[in-house]
């Protein structure tokens, strides 16, 4: 009987980025989305971990190192070692950076294939398709398209989701059973309609489990493919990349689970897997199927995100629209380019990035609301006694709502939830969006009651009243602080010891007003 992990123990996993090139905006993206999704969930209590790594195996890798002439380990080190340096550059709080070039993990996929294998869902046969090099995928007639290749004028045959260029192969290789799991599947989305966000992606996916689908071939001959891991018990054949490559997410969790632990996954399934929408086949049809093959639970969600275009095209290395993500972050600092990407990054549709908008969100919301109300109602002028201030303002809540409070008031009062609803679905921009408008709403409050003006009267009730602002407009800026802390932390973290919040009472339980 599988026994399940602690229910408190919360699994988030970046996809592993593919060596061939250094990392770019996009991956940038993926890791702070991801990041703002485990730091949520630190907030709400939950014992957190977080994967991410590099995909080292494949035929598109080899053929990149022999061009390069370089050693294939050593070409895929160089690679790793940037995504790893972005990763930190980020603040990315992964707590295991997996390599599927690491020996634990050859272990893991040795096991697992073998698994496969034992249960009978592996068989040998002969495969012939359209193979994409780029994307390490087959692809069926009606999943390709021919024409003029812009770049060459040559006209040839395409991958349609991808773009990528493909070749027919044919040759003999393991496959798996995958057309037995059709309906397994789309009855785990029915059932589970929040398993696959947002609906445009989990409705992709229903509509190729419905239009039907061959087997999986699960290996390449040695002869071509050499850098991966030798099927077991048969030297001329390697494991499919992709098999090789979603295994990564047992082996972060010490995957195969020993009889010491009593078989028993700490972590494992995942929680959320954050990947882009290119990615979803794989991680919404083929890793299910696998897991469900080989008697291991499947994974709670996966949250495709969109992509980022510039002038809305495509970034593209020959357009030279791609964006540097080190330069990104020392052009306008860490925290502030987090924020942005979450706030303008899509979900469902594609984020648009261009440096005029940075700038646009750094001021009107980082600036012109977050620290400027912040330092209006810290002004020295005012004389703030962060410590008594709120007990004065308490007690006279308890007895009088003052009509200039109410607006603020509700607006506070709705804030955590309204928020809540939002970042748990992985809208987190949207969210944003909201704690920016309590935020506006908080600014014309100060504006309308003008505190540095009451704070020059001397009579008992301006200065009670004087309390009562203070108390709302910093109130409004506590509880931004700590919700934004899973997008900004380092400047919330600076912004909450300036407030006096006590590091104990920086949980989303005290995000309530």
């Amino acid at each position: 009987q599988r026994r399940e992990k602690d229910a408190n123990n919360y699994f988030v996993t970046q996809p592993i980025f593919y060596v061939n090139s250094v990392p770019h905006i996009g991956h940038f993206y993926t890791m702070v989305l991801a990041d703002t999704i485990k730091r949520y969930a630190d907030l709400l209590g939950k014992n957190t971990k977080m994967s991410g790594g590099t995909d080292e195996h494949g035929l598109k890798i080899q053929q990149a190192a022999e061009r390069a002439n370089e050693d294939t380990l050593g070409f895929c080190t160089r690679y790793s070692d940037k995504f790893r340096e972005l990763m930190a550059a980020s603040n990315a709080s992964v707590t295991d950076f997996i390599r599927t070039s690491d020996p634990r993990h050859h272990r893991a996929v040795t096991h697992f294939w073998e698994l496969l294998v034992e249960r009978g869902h592996i068989y040998k046969g002969r495969h012939e398709g359209w193979y994409a090099v780029s994307d390490e995928a087959f692809y069926t007639e009606s999943q390709i398209e021919e024409r003029v290749d812009p770049a060459t004028g040559r006209r040839g045959r395409f991958a349609v989701e991808s773009g990528q260029p493909v070749e027919w192969v044919s040759e003999e290789n393991y496959k798996f059973r995958l057309s037995a799991f059709k309906g397994r599947l789309i009855e785990w989305i029915e059932t589970n309609p929040d398993v696959i966000y947002p609906d445009i992606r989990r409705n992709e996916v229903l509509g190729w489990l419905n239009s039907g689908f061959d087997d999986l071939s699960v290996s390449r001959p040695r002869s071509r493919l050499k850098w991966g891991v030798p099927v077991p018990n048969d030297a001329d054949h390697t494991i499919y990349v992709w098999v090789d490559a979603l295994v990564n997410y047992a082996t972060v969790d010490s995957y195969p689970w020993a009889a010491s632990s009593g078989g028993k996954p700490t972590f494992f399934p995942p929680d959320i897997q954050v990947v882009g929408k290119d990615i979803v086949r794989f991680h919404a049809v083929y890793w299910p199927a696998l897991l469900m093959a080989a008697g291991l639970p499947l994974p709670k969600r996966i949250l495709a995100h969109a992509h980022w275009t510039m002038g809305a095209q495509k970034m593209s290395k020959s357009k030279g629209n791609v964006v540097d993500p080190f330069e990104a972050i020392a052009t306008y600092g860490l925290d502030p380019i987090r924020y942005f990407m979450i706030r303008n990054g899509g979900i469902s549709d594609d984020g648009d990035y261009s440096s005029e908008e940075v700038l646009v969100r750094y001021k009107k919301d980082l600036i012109g609301q977050l620290a400027n109300l912040a330092s209006r109602c810290l002004s020295k002028s005012l004389c703030v006694h962060l410590d008594g201030f709120r007990g004065i303002a308490e007690q006279q809540l308890d007895h009088h709502i003052d009509a200039r409070d109410v607006s603020l008031r509700a607006v506070l009062l709705e804030l955590p939830n309204r928020v809540k609803e939002r970042f748990d679905v992985g809208e987190f921009g949207r969210g944003l969006g909201i704690v920016f408008d309590a935020l506006a709403v908080a600014n014309k409050y100060v504006a309308d009651n003008e505190p540095w003006m009451i704070v020059k009267q001397t009579d008992t009730a301006s200065k009670a009243r004087l309390q009562t602002v203070l108390f709302y407009s910093l109130e409004a800026v506590r509880l931004a602080a700590i919700m934004l802390q899973p997008v900004m932390p380092l400047k919330t973290e600076l912004l909450l010891n300036h407030l006096s919040v006590s590091k104990s009472e920086r949980g989303w339980k005290y995000a309530r007003f």
